[in-house]
């Protein structure tokens, strides 16, 4: 107990210095122009003054070369202009045989250029303070109609989540007189997470951005870069052109859904995958399917009326109307295609949402009559083969830079961790095997966090478990543990390998995330394994070992509400399960909850953080005594 409250003070200090170096990093406004930041709140000077937006959270821009490019591009534009309209208002002032007065500059890390001072005229851009009084009337309308709008960073808390996006919503109403239906009127309406730009006749001043370049090229990058290719295989919600502008049509009485579940659902659903391609899931998944999938928009409707009763504690009739009314349709348009046996991806999509989504949100007792988890993946796998979605995934073995399909590796991930819900053989294990012989990747790591190769394993576990319950012979079931053991320790990376995934000015590094997240994952891993021995005994040196090496290594990973706990459901149920009264687990469980707020109540780490108050005492594995108190696999 001293050992696991000396580690809780040591995270507390890690986090607090790395809050501390945060904000001692600056603005990223001036971190991409290498200027020096007073750290204003809530906007240091320079921001105030070019007339950005000051962020001390990693913006949408920072996260890719191109945008950042675009950003820096704006500001010199903004430069430009000012100081074409400085020299305007000066000639009128000067004689044209007046010449200009000569300074030399000090150099400094602005303007340090290889050793060569630099002798220049007074500019604009040649100020050093901030204060400096520039004429309001020569101040040109830098956001005109000519101009794209500046590329701002959305409103998200979480470190490089979520690209600005516009969507077109379609209300439609319609009048009824008698019960008879007359007028129908349709309205279309923008829903934007572009931030809007300054207003008109705002003053610009303009700065120098004297050996940019220079500097950028020389400087270590701040953080690792998100992947520029795509990683899965979007193929089920056809081809939209770049400047396609999404239009989802939904009822009046039904728009404020829409526009909760974008602003308060969608950010959160995909949280690695955002680190990995910022905006995919939004770009490539969601916003496709509720333009052109009638199941999944009432899916999320029904999500989102969820979200607003349970997570925000809103109540009344009506939502409740909301709720059951919009997953009455989801069913019905499901039990329409299943009959028709037409429109399968869109099915199968839909289908994942109404399994994976509620894992977002609602809890354990919110009294919603939903048909298990487990039921719905019925259809999946009947769905997933009719696609021959496995066959897909087996021929991308060897081939490099292949694409899985994006429901296929959606599937997997629920149906591996499913599977040890309900101590059975996962659906696709077949799949799983040849993908781990081959060592071929499904984007499982790329889209959940953890690497493919430990997933695999952990299905092979899963059958092993079910052949134990068919009375496999203990010698033979002996053996197939320590074979699996040993694939496990095979997994296992070089000392040092842990780290935080946080860079010194407190960027998340997608990479080293991943590599954390599995970590976490393969000790539960080997966890799951050691109780299928005969005699399990939690309290023996081995678990409390194994529990106490989970519990190190969740210090590595994010906590909070923009942290990943939500994400490591499964190897935290796992741990919990077995851990004894007097274990670190406990204690570090409870600190991450509270550090979660109100978010830990609800979902799928709801779910589970009230199961593991029910059962902590029996022994063992108690995540099978109720299979919807702990659904599926996060």
């Amino acid at each position: 107990m001293v050992g696991t409250t000396t580690n809780a003070a040591n995270a507390s200090k890690a986090a607090a210095a790395k809050m501390h170096r945060r904000s001692r990093s600056g603005c990223f406004t001036c971190r991409l122009r290498r200027k020096k930041c007073d750290e204003g709140k809530p906007s240091c000077r320079a921001c105030k003054h070019l007339g950005l937006k000051c962020e001390y959270k990693r913006p949408m821009w920072w996260s890719n070369n191109e945008q950042r490019r675009n950003q820096k591009d704006v500001i010199k534009n903004i430069i430009k202009r000012t100081k074409l309209n400085e020299k305007t208002a000066q000639g009128g002032t000067m004689g044209t045989n007046t010449p200009p007065s000569l300074c030399h500059s000090m150099q400094t890390a602005d303007t340090f250029s290889d050793g060569v001072s630099c002798t220049r005229a007074p500019s604009v851009d040649s100020q050093s303070s901030l204060d400096y009084n520039f004429n309001p009337a020569a101040t040109p309308d830098f956001f005109n109609a000519s101009m794209p709008p500046p590329m701002f960073a959305p409103p998200f808390a979480h470190p490089g989540h979520f690209v600005p996006y516009d969507v077109d919503i379609k209300t439609e109403s319609q009048m009824f007189i008698n019960d008879i239906p007359t007028r129908r009127d349709s309205t279309i309406s923008t829903y934007s997470h572009y931030q809007t730009p300054p207003a008109v006749g705002h003053i610009y001043p303009t700065e120098n951005w004297i050996q940019q370049d220079y500097f950028e090229s020389r400087h270590e990058s701040f953080s690792e870069e998100p992947l520029d290719f795509p990683i899965f295989d979007y193929t089920t919600h056809g081809a939209f052109s770049p400047s396609h502008q999404p239009m989802i049509q939904v009822d009046e009485c039904d728009q404020h859904l829409l526009s909760h579940f974008l602003e308060n659902v969608m950010p959160s659903v995909f949280p690695v995958l955002e680190t990995n391609q910022p905006g995919a899931a939004r770009r490539d998944v969601i916003i496709p399917a509720l333009e052109s999938n009638k199941a999944f928009l009432h899916c999320c409707m029904t999500v989102s009326a969820l979200h607003m009763k349970t997570n925000q504690g809103l109540s009344g009739d009506q939502l409740d109307q909301d709720i059951y009314r919009h997953h009455f349709e989801t069913v019905q348009q499901l039990t329409a295609s299943l009959l028709s046996d037409n429109e399968h991806g869109q099915t199968l999509e839909a289908t994942l949402g109404m399994i994976f989504f509620p894992c977002s949100v609602g809890r354990f007792d919110d009294g919603l009559k939903e048909v298990r988890w487990h039921q719905h993946f019925e259809a999946v796998q009947s769905l997933v083969h009719k696609l021959e979605l496995p066959a897909q995934m087996v021929a991308m073995n060897g081939q490099a830079h292949s694409q899985p399909p994006f429901n296929m590796t959606l599937a997997s991930w629920i149906d591996i961790l499913g599977a040890t819900m309900l101590g059975r053989t996962p659906s696709f294990a077949d799949t799983y095997r040849e993908k781990l012989i081959a060592d071929a990747s499904s984007g499982l790591a790329e889209l959940m966090g953890c690497e493919d190769r430990i997933m695999y394993l952990i299905s092979e576990i899963a059958c092993l478990e079910a052949l134990k319950n068919e009375n496999m012979d203990v010698v033979q079931l002996c053996a197939h543990i320590k074979l699996l053991g040993e694939q496990i320790s095979l997994t296992e990376p070089p000392q040092g390998t842990l780290n935080s995934a946080y860079t010194s000015t407190g960027e998340i590094l997608p990479r080293q995330l991943r590599r954390n997240m599995t970590a976490v994952y393969r000790l539960a891993a080997r966890i799951y394994l050691c109780s299928l021995v005969p005699d399990f005994d939690r309290t023996s040196p081995t678990f409390v070992n194994l529990v106490s090496a989970l519990c190190k290594a969740m210090a590595y990973i994010p906590a909070g509400p923009d942290g990943f706990d939500r994400s490591l459901v499964w190897p935290l149920l796992v741990a919990g399960s077995i851990s004894v009264p007097q274990s670190g687990f406990r204690t570090m469980f409870a600190e991450r909850s509270a550090l979660l707020g109100e978010a830990a109540n609800f979902g799928s780490y709801g779910r589970a953080k009230e199961l593991l108050s029910e059962h902590s005492t029996l022994d063992p594995r108690p995540w099978t005594l109720d299979l919807y108190s702990a659904p599926t696999h996060l």
